[in-house]
This record gives structure tokens, sequence and C-alpha cells, in this order.
């Protein structure tokens, strides 16, 4: 086997916060303003109020003691990034470690280093073998590191021994995108959804030894229990865990409460036989942009991983006047904890139960067909797989000519599009009305002018032939579905 540590380097001053003031004119983020409707994104309060709380650099995360380091809070800051490569190329590894780095960016950390190891599997006492260990330890002491992310799941006994020789705090991939999870989360739900994935991951791994293990009934010298109230009692560790395991449950009553209103909505929708559209596809690749762009919702929009959390649904209406739904989710990643997965499937039924998919993809992305195949790999575990997809590989301002035309010759149905600059918006526009699902039954009708609910019901919920206005009534033809069939069945015209 052989060991290859590769180094990143840090933060350069041109990636920090730039003032409004000193914003470069000619950037075309910042023509999205209100006198441009077009290509405003709303009034963004939300990024604001994100932005208006930064972690601050050189605090102590307490590294002499991390022998409870589920019970501190997780403060990312200066950080040393490690990967194990298994399988794939040199340039799916360098991937890898990016995007890594890009998840503890925006956990709120600094990246000092990054070391990629090349084994055939992980080691299964520390991850990585015992000279990359010590050589992780000297990275750590070198660059005054606090935090070593880990790019996959530890179990609990390699996050342990890891912790014990690197001396530092030890996370891995899921524990960061929790934490990232949980900084973004807003509404009730999200939050809810959250903080069941973060304890169903760490009931997993409580430790605690020592006199915290040694909760145990005395004689009456220990409080007067008496005969028969000698012997073990609950230990702290076995409190913990049954405090969280009550904590779970209640947290997935409020998650049933919480999804009646989802339902009742998801209901209504289905009731009028309002088609629905769900913006999916791999963590900022653009989705909440795309929605802005199409229905003017004005949503949080940020170049961050998972800077979307909470659906937001929006109505819009076809060429024809059919309405719609879009609704905007939450993104993808390789590798999604499951404990994610099972907390937000309230959130992922809308996606499951979609009439279309915008599958929307980074063009500028090192690796797009690995983002397809990530999203599509969780698309298929949320019984979404077989629902119809529309592929829309997104920023293509910013990717290169090489990577769109090999886009273009795997994919030949999908669009291309740039949320940013309005390019291809157009054509996406009329490929998601011809992707919406049709009326089966076609109708000839002579509607009554007092009827004229029903001729409001077939614009917004049939697809409008023809229609002639006659001395009688509105001659109407119209694909429709059943139950407007019925409505207009007392007005059926054989001759219109």
């Amino acid at each position: 086997m052989t060991n290859a540590a590769h180094h990143l380097p840090e933060e350069s001053a041109a990636d920090e916060f730039i003032p409004a003031d000193l914003a470069d004119p000619d950037d075309p983020i910042d023509d999205l303003s209100p006198d441009d409707p077009e290509n405003f994104d709303g009034d963004q309060l939300d990024l604001a109020e994100r932005n208006s709380l930064r972690r601050v650099a050189g605090l102590s995360t307490e590294l002499a003691d991390v022998t409870e380091v589920e019970y501190r809070q997780l403060r990312l800051e200066r950080v040393v990034l490690v990967s194990v490569w298994t399988t794939g190329s040199q340039v799916d590894a360098d991937n890898a470690m990016a995007e890594l780095k890009l998840l503890a960016e925006t956990a709120g950390s600094q990246v000092l280093e990054g070391v990629v190891q090349r084994r055939g599997k992980p080691d299964p006492a520390t991850y990585i073998g015992r000279g990359k260990v010590a050589e992780l330890r000297e990275i750590v002491v070198a660059t005054g590191a606090d935090t070593v992310v880990c790019d996959g799941e530890l179990a609990p006994a390699q996050l342990r021994n890891l912790e014990d020789r690197v001396k530092v705090k030890v996370i891995d991939r899921t524990m960061l995108i929790l934490d990232i999870f949980a900084q973004h989360a807003k509404s009730v739900e999200g939050k809810t959804q959250v903080e069941l994935a973060q304890l169903n991951y760490l009931k997993q791994r409580l430790r605690g030894w020592g006199g915290n293990l040694s909760r145990q009934v005395g004689g009456r010298a220990s409080g007067g229990a008496g005969m028969g109230g000698r012997g073990p009692g609950e230990t702290k560790l076995e409190t913990d865990r049954r405090r969280i395991n009550h904590r779970i449950a209640q947290l997935r009553v409020k998650l049933r409460e919480l999804d009646v209103t989802r339902q009742t909505k998801r209901a209504n929708r289905e009731r009028n036989k309002v088609p629905s559209v769900a913006i999916v596809g791999y963590t900022n690749a653009g989705k909440s942009s795309l929605l802005n762009r199409l229905t003017g919702a004005g949503v949080l929009v940020e170049d961050a991983l998972f800077a979307t959390l909470d659906p937001t649904t929006r109505r819009s209406e076809a060429q024809d006047g059919r309405e719609f739904t879009l609704t905007d989710t939450v993104g993808f990643v390789r590798h999604l904890p499951h404990d994610l997965v099972e907390a937000f499937a309230s959130t992922l039924e809308e996606s499951a139960t979609a009439d279309l998919l915008l599958h929307v993809v980074d063009g500028s992305d090192p690796d797009p067909a690995g983002q397809i195949s990530a999203v599509r790999g969780v698309l298929a575990e949320i019984g979404a797989g077989r629902l119809p997809e529309l592929l829309v590989i997104n920023k293509t301002d910013r990717a290169d000519e090489a990577t769109l035309t090999a886009l273009r010759t795997a994919h030949p149905d999908a669009v291309f599009v740039s949320a940013r600059t309005g390019a291809g918006i157009a054509e996406l526009r009329e490929r998601v009305w011809a992707g919406l699902p049709r009326p089966e039954a076609e109708v000839a009708a002579l509607v009554p002018y007092e009827r004229g609910d029903l001729i409001n019901k077939i614009h917004q919920h049939g697809e409008l032939i023809d229609a002639e206005h006659t001395p009688d009534g509105t001659r109407v033809r119209a694909r429709v579905y059943p139950e407007l069939a019925a409505e207009l069945e007392p007005y059926r015209s054989v001759d219109a």
C-alpha cells in the first residue's frame, strides 16, 4: 500500500467578505436588483441574517479534554481533512477531498491541510493506518489544528481510537453534514428533523467511564435502601441512552403532527388535479436560483452547500393557462447519511409524489456525471427513481465548453440553462409545460354563460383546445380530468 498526502492551501485574502461599497460594479451578481425583476432573487433577508453571525478564529476547542465529545458544542475552527482513497482514479480522490473542504468551510472552519491515504479499505481500528496516524498527529501539532475531519462515517471505536492518538477532536463526514443542517434549519419542522438525525447518530456513540458509570444503589450508608435494594443501578450511559430514546420518540410524534399540514396541502392539490414539479439535484447546483428565475419566489440563494433545507412550493402557470406547483427541495450529496434520509422522509416525499422531476446539475462542477449518479441513487432510495425526469444542466455561464460538449453527447435530451444570466430559461419553461401530465378525457360541450366557473376550471386544470362564443353559451372542446368531465356532462354537445 502506498501513502500519499495532499496539502490544501490556506484561505487567501481574495476569499474574504467584500463590503457592498467595494464590490465590483461589473459583477453580474450586483445586477440582481428590484429594478430588474427578471434577475431579482428577492430581498434575501434570510441571507443577510445568516451572514451576520460569523465564527471567530482562534477560540479554544478544549484540546486537553476530548473524553466526552458528544456533549460539547461542535465548533469547527482550524481543521485538517483526512480521506481514504479505496476506489476510483486520482481525479475522483481529488474531487472527494475538494467536496469535503467545501463542507468544512460551509460549517465555518478554516481548512489547513488535507491528507489522503491509498488503501484497499479503511483501517477497522483507526480509519487510517498506524503510520498515517502518527503523520496526522505531527501535522496537527505543526499547524495548531484543533479538529480532524474524516471523509467517511466512523464507527464508535474508530472515533475513540483516533481521538486518543491524535489528541484533538475528531468528527466524521456525517457529523459535519449534521452540523451544517443544524446551522441552516429555520422552520420548526426543519429543526425537528435535524435534531432527530443528530440523536439517532449520537445514540450509538455515547461514551463515558470512571465514576460516571458507577451510579449504584448501596445499603444504609448509601441512602438506606436496605435489603433487596443493593446491586447495580442505572449507569450514566444507560440513563443518557434512555433519555435519548425518549426524546427520539417525542420528535417522531411531533414530526407526524407537522406532517398532517403537509399532507392536507398535498391532498388539496391532488383533489384539484394540480400537477406538481419538484426541483431536485446535488447541493449547490442552483435549484433555488432556478425557482426564483421561474416563479420570482425570492427564496434564499447562497453559494454554499445545503443553503436550502426547508422546501418552498410556489404556483406557476403554463402557457395554456394550466396551473402547476414548483417545489424547491433539499439538495443531495454523495454518501448522504441514512439518518438524514430517515429524518427528512416527510420532506423528501415532495419529490417522491411529484408528476415531474427537474433534475438540476451543476455544469461547472469537476464531476457532473458523479453528481447525476449520486442524485439518482438517492431518488431510487426514496421511491422516486421511476418518475418522469427532465435533466437541467445549470451554470453554463461558468462551465467550460469541453464539459458542456461531453454532457450534450451523454444527455441529448437535457436542457442547458444559466439561472444567473437567464440563458435557456425560455426553452426550459416550454419543456416543463410539455412534460406536465395531460388530462385524459376529451369533451365537447356548450357551456351556458352563467356557468363561467366551469370555463375557469378548464383553463386552470384542463387543456383548452378550441372555444367559440355563441348566443346560447360558450362552445368548447377541451381535455379535462374525469371529475371535471362529469361536471360538464349535462352540457355535452355532439355537434360541438
